[in-house]
């Protein structure tokens, strides 16, 4: 018994939740910097701001992949965290625009990162376990045309507003009316786009799943009590994360990369306990099995591991510092209270659009590509052509030849949001689809702290006043992810 072949409908209903969670998404990449700039934050602190969360989303994601994998109940197995995501998110997307300092702002952007986690990790794990092997391409392609059209829809946002005369500009130390209409229209299409997914579709049973996997030949279940995999490597990373931490000190490094320190520390100390309570007999907790996921994960995805390593480090630099980027390069102005800081802001939007819009195109696309050059190469071409992207905005300084640029980057963002997802879903167990895909996420989060701890300090002592260069970092950055995925086979 084979799992049934979705049709247009059933694949639309599938992914459309991710449309508003996208919405979300984008609204937070686009704006959440020009938020803490016009409540006063500096250029070269932009990174820390972000940095809270993915931290969260290190430790979330892995956890409510555990428990999704585990979950059944009279709404499914993923759905129950979809609805509670999306609920979390329409309430920090509301408060965002209105902090009242700084901190506050901080504080809700962590929240509102917690909580698209939250929603965003079970719908990757959802199209793999509705859709059988064949379609899962086209599954995760039809995910990635939403999450196309979300960004294009909340990108546009405060421009189209500002069209329609709404205020762009605010006080120094409050945020545009533009910005705060755009973040309220946000938590309603999130909102609505996920109830329609939750109301909409309904989850195969534990049974039909077992039937299914063994229909489709995947290995069986192991046995209830089988033993977890207790790695060794826990003091190495203790001592590296105290050794890391020793290093900022002498180095004189901000106190962000404290942080990270503690988060290698803690690494270890987490499979040191691991494998204590696996030794004592008490290893049946959510930290020893995911510690254990992670050490025993197949070689395609510690493979993949170092790709999205690669690429999410490029993909934060540019959602950081795009805005001042552009606001310099092609508008001449710093001030992020001035009519061009602004109006370069709504230009970032559009251009950000644009980039989606071109995903949205891409995405149907690349499953034909995909069957004729294979899954790997075509992701290789993706990631090259966002190199070339993020080299377009190193080298353009003329405001509407950005666009050329961000061509190149929305066919990279197609692929991103794909085939890694389509390879990685063919090579995992199904009964563990959510946790793996929750660990997958490790190596999508730690590229972000590295740049959240280094990133500001680079600008001060190599460029200061010149954030363009970030985006030759990205592009080289970009390029580094497609030469790792020359060591990736598709399944």
């Amino acid at each position: 018994m084979h799992k049934p072949r979705q049709g247009f409908g059933g694949l639309w209903t599938i992914s459309f939740g991710f449309f508003g969670v996208q919405i979300g998404f984008a609204l937070q990449n686009a704006n959440a910097s020009r938020i803490f700039q016009s409540l006063g934050t500096p250029i070269d602190s932009l990174a820390l701001m972000w940095m809270a969360a993915p931290l969260t989303g290190l430790i979330v994601q892995p956890i409510i992949g555990h428990y999704s994998d585990r979950t059944w109940g009279r709404f499914g197995r993923r759905r129950p965290y979809f609805l509670a995501g999306a609920i979390l998110c329409t309430l920090a997307l509301v408060f965002m625009p209105n902090s009242p300092a700084i901190w506050a702002a901080a504080v809700t952007l962590w929240i509102l990162d917690a909580s698209l986690n939250v929603t965003m990790e079970p719908f990757r794990a959802f199209v793999g376990d509705m859709l059988a092997r064949a379609q899962r391409t086209v599954g995760y392609a039809f995910q990635t045309g939403f999450i196309g059209a979300g960004a294009v829809v909340a990108s546009l946002a405060p421009y189209v507003l500002d069209w329609v005369g709404v205020a762009n500009t605010a006080p120094p130390g409050e945020v545009p009316d533009t910005v705060r209409y755009s973040f309220y229209f946000g938590a309603a299409m999130l909102l609505g786009a996920v109830l329609w997914t939750v109301i909409g579709t309904r989850e195969y049973s534990p049974e039909e799943m077992a039937a299914y996997a063994e229909a489709d030949g995947e290995a069986p279940p192991p046995p209830e009590h089988a033993p977890l995999a207790t790695p060794r490597g826990g003091p190495v990373w203790l001592l590296a994360g105290i050794a890391a931490a020793a290093a900022s000190w002498w180095a004189g490094f901000a106190n962000e990369a404290y942080l990270v320190a503690g988060g290698i520390a803690a690494f270890g100390i987490a499979q040191i306990v691991s494998g204590a309570l696996v030794r004592a007999g008490r290893g049946d907790n959510v930290l020893s099995h995911v510690i254990s996921d992670l050490a025993t994960m197949p070689e395609t995805m510690r493979r993949l591991a170092l790709v999205q390593f690669f690429t999410w480090g490029a993909l934060i630099i540019m959602w950081v510092y795009t805005t001042p980027v552009v606001a310099q390069q092609a508008f001449g102005a710093t001030d992020p209270a001035s009519a061009a800081y602004n109006e370069a802001g709504n230009w970032v939007g559009v251009l950000f659009a644009i980039y989606s819009a071109v995903a949205l195109a891409a995405a149907f696309v690349l499953p034909r590509l995909a069957a004729l050059l294979g899954a790997s190469r075509t992701h290789i071409l993706g990631l090259l052509c966002g190199a070339a992207g993020y080299l377009g905005l190193f080298l353009i300084r003329d405001a509407g030849l950005l666009i050329v640029a961000m061509v190149g980057i929305g066919i990279a963002w197609a692929s991103i949001l794909t085939m890694p997802y389509a390879i990685l879903a063919d090579a995992l167990p199904q009964r563990k689809l959510g946790v793996y895909m929750g660990i997958f996420n490790f190596f999508i989060v730690l590229p972000q702290l590295i740049v959240a701890v280094l990133m500001g300090a680079v600008i001060r002592h190599l460029f200061p006043g010149e954030p363009v260069w970030t985006m030759l970092i990205a592009a080289s950055v970009m390029a580094l992810a497609a030469i790792a995925m020359l060591r990736v086979r598709a399944a």
